[in-house]
Formats: structure tokens, C-alpha cells, sequence
């Protein structure tokens, strides 16, 4: 083979070479850096130690037509929601089937409404108390508000009925008064609000409260519910979108800040991966030009060890090692950027993730193997096509 080099190596171009290595080592290395970036920053917004964690949505059938009753989820219904791979969890809101009054004394005016409770699991709520409790007896029932019921009172209501404004801790030390009736009974309970939630706009009380209160003021077993809380990774999901859709099911909340985010995560990746591509895509173009004029330069030395009993594949090995040799410099190149590249934002993330992530360019370095082997076997196809066809001429 080094008899061979010496005879075909006077037509290589260093300037065409080096152009190839150039770009090449750009698109690599961006292509790397894109996707390794992608799977850094992922876990921060998805999986058990995300910042912003699973999402929750609300899902209720759509009201088409005026009449009494909501339209409720059956058995199966839930059953088949549950069942879907994008479920994580999924809870049942409970509603209250008896009359609620509630009032309160306010700067020396009585202020009283007709209301109503749901309850959800626990696990769903995003309030922890240590007085979200309740059995039957208690004469407290602990409550939880929509914190935007808070900011409609501070905001809109006492501004127009010059009414103070008041703090969560104020409301929190306000006792409620309660008043519940049905199945021939009324009884006053003391309701306290033990917290504020941002996930569920709807006054909240425990389920333990709301199974043994129906029962006991409504006397009826528990209705379809008319509204489910479901737990997902990413409600911005097509497949999530795409089944709602579908079943005729409809989403109260809008996809999440996460999944916007994700969104947009996927899609700045897809845009330098894109740029990368087009780098590698007109590097290979240099090369494969490259090659085909070096070839063609040489074509009569060619010609002549194909006639004096070299091999095509023999006479390929020069420019197999040639293009082999560049592209694996490119590999490596490109991985140690990317390593150099990952060691400085990585500190960063994990500053703002507040726990240690990877810093291993694994997938850089598997997506990197398999760019190149696929670059190479391409590489070494159109050299081996290209002297196979001049070998055939004689």
C-alpha cells in the first residue's frame, strides 16, 4: 500500500482537505453540542427531579345543550383515561350534594353566600396542613380557597366597596361560619382555611369530610364525577391533545410553563442540529468532489495497477485511510469540544437545578460514532464505486 500512496498521492490537495476538515469539524461539533445540550437540560424540566415537576390538568365533557346536570365521566370512561400511557395519575373530584351557606362578620358587616365544596385526593393538592383533617364529630372543617379568589377580593371587590385589603394569614385566622343542610338536617360547623392553592380553582375540603357529609346530608351514594384531575408529564403532548380531541373531552388549564418550555427546548435544538447537518451535509459534498478530481487526476495510474493485478479494493485502501483518518480526527475534535463546552455550562445547571447532573457526553459521543460510521461507509462506498468503474473500462 505505501508503493500505492507514493504513486497517487502527488494530485491531493491540502487546501481541499483541510476545507473538508473545517466544516466538518463544525457541523460535528454543533450537531454533538445540540444534542448533548438537549439531554442536559431535559431532566431540569422532566422525570422525578424536574424543577417544575409532573403537570395537572383538569378534563370535563363539554356542556352542549341547557338542561340540569352536568355531563359526567362513566366507569369506563375512567377506566380507558387511565389506561393511557401519558396518564400518571388520575383523581375524581367529589361534590358536595347538600346546601351550604357560609358567612362571615367583616368590619362589622355580616357577609354571607350560598357555596359549594369538592374534594379531590390528597396527593393532588398542593397545600400541605397539618389540620387537613376530618372526622365525623369535628366541629371545624378545614378549608382550602383558589389563591385568585384572594386577589379578586384584593384586588376588585374591596377596591369597590372600600373594603381593607387582607393578607392570607388574616384569612387563615378567620373562623367561617358554615351552614349545612339536607335529608332533613341543618347544622353549623366552624370552616377555617388552612391554605391557598394555585392548582385547583374550586373550595376545597377533605374527602374524608365530603364522603361521610354527602352520606349523612344527602343520603346518596357517590355520583359520576363530573370533572377529573389528571397528573401527566407534558399536557402539551400531541398524543394528550390528540386523544381529548377524540374523545370530545375538553382541558380547562392551558399547556403548562414546562411543557412551553420544552416546546421551545425542542425546537432551538432542532434548529442547530438542522444548521450542523447542512455544515456536515456540504462538507461530505467537498470530499466527495475532492475525491472524484483526485481521481480523475489519477486516472491513468489507475488504470495501470488495475492492469498489473492490484485489486479495486487494494488500490481504495489509500483513500479509505485517507478519509478514514480525517473523519476520526473530526470525531474526536469534535467530542472534546463538546466535553470542554459541557464542563462550563453544566456547573451553571446545576447551580440552578439544585442538584448534581451529568457531566458525561455520552450521548454526544454514541450520536458522534454513529455520524461518522455512517460518514466513513458512505465515504468508502464512492471510492470503491468510482475505481470499480474505471478498473472496468479495460
Amino acid at each position: 500500500m505505501r508503493l500505492i500512496w507514493k504513486l497517487l498521492r502527488k494530485h491531493i490537495s491540502i487546501f481541499e482537505l483541510a476545507v473538508f476538515f473545517t466544516a466538518n469539524l463544525i457541523g460535528m461539533a454543533v450537531i454533538l453540542a445540540g444534542v448533548q445540550i438537549y439531554s442536559d437540560v431535559k431532566p431540569m424540566l422532566t422525570g422525578e427531579r424536574s424543577l417544575i415537576g409532573n403537570e395537572y390538568m383538569i378534563v370535563t365533557r363539554p356542556v352542549e345543550r341547557v338542561g340540569i346536570g352536568a355531563p359526567t365521566f362513566c366507569a369506563d370512561d375512567i377506566a380507558d383515561i387511565r389506561e393511557q400511557p401519558f396518564v400518571v395519575d388520575l383523581g375524581l373530584f367529589a361534590a358536595s350534594q347538600f346546601e351550604v351557606d357560609g358567612s362571615i362578620m367583616f368590619n362589622g358587616r355580616r357577609l354571607s353566600t350560598m357555596m359549594f365544596f369538592e374534594a379531590v385526593p390528597d396527593n393532588f393538592i398542593d397545600v400541605t396542613s397539618r389540620d387537613w383533617r376530618f372526622k365525623p364529630g369535628d366541629a371545624t372543617i378545614p378549608i382550602i380557597l383558589p389563591r385568585n379568589y384572594l386577589n379578586l377580593y384584593n384586588f376588585g371587590f374591596s377596591q369597590t366597596q372600600n373594603l381593607p385589603q387582607i393578607t392570607e394569614d388574616m384569612i387563615k385566622r378567620v373562623e367561617l361560619g358554615i351552614r349545612l343542610s339536607g335529608n332533613g338536617r341543618r347544622d353549623d360547623y366552624v370552616g377555617r382555611v388552612v391554605g391557598f392553592s394555585d392548582r385547583l380553582n374550586t373550595i376545597l375540603v377533605p374527602m374524608e369530610f365530603m364522603s361521610w357529609a354527602n352520606g349523612y346530608y344527602a343520603d346518596a351514594d357517590a355520583d359520576e364525577p363530573t370533572r377529573l384531575i389528571l397528573e401527566v408529564e407534558n399536557p402539551g403532548a400531541p398524543e394528550v391533545t390528540s386523544y381529548l380531541a377524540e374523545h370530545g373531552y375538553a382541558a380547562e388549564d392551558k399547556p403548562s410553563e414546562s411543557s412551553k418550555a420544552l416546546f421551545l427546548l425542542k425546537v432551538c435544538v432542532a434548529v442547530i442540529v438542522g444548521i450542523g447537518v447542512i455544515f456536515s451535509i456540504l462538507s461530505i459534498i467537498i470530499l466527495t468532489l475532492s475525491i472524484y478530481l483526485l481521481l480523475q487526476k489519477n486516472i491513468t495510474k489507475l488504470e495501470n495497477l488495475v492492469l498489473i493485478g492490484y485489486t479495486p479494493s487494494r488500490v481504495a485502501m489509500p483513500y479509505n485511510m485517507m478519509t478514514l483518518a480525517l473523519n476520526l480526527s473530526v470525531l474526536v475534535l469534535s467530542i472534546i469540544i463538546v466535553a470542554v463546552a459541557q464542563s462550563i455550562y453544566m456547573g451553571h445547571l446545576s447551580d440552578i437545578a439544585g442538584f448534581a447532573l451529568s457531566a458525561s457526553p455520552t450521548t454526544a459521543i454514541i450520536v458522534g460514532v454513529v455520524l461518522t460510521a455512517v460518514i466513513i461507509v458512505f465515504n468508502f462506498s464512492i471510492i470503491y464505486r468510482k475505481i470499480r468503474d474505471i478498473s472496468q473500462r479495460r
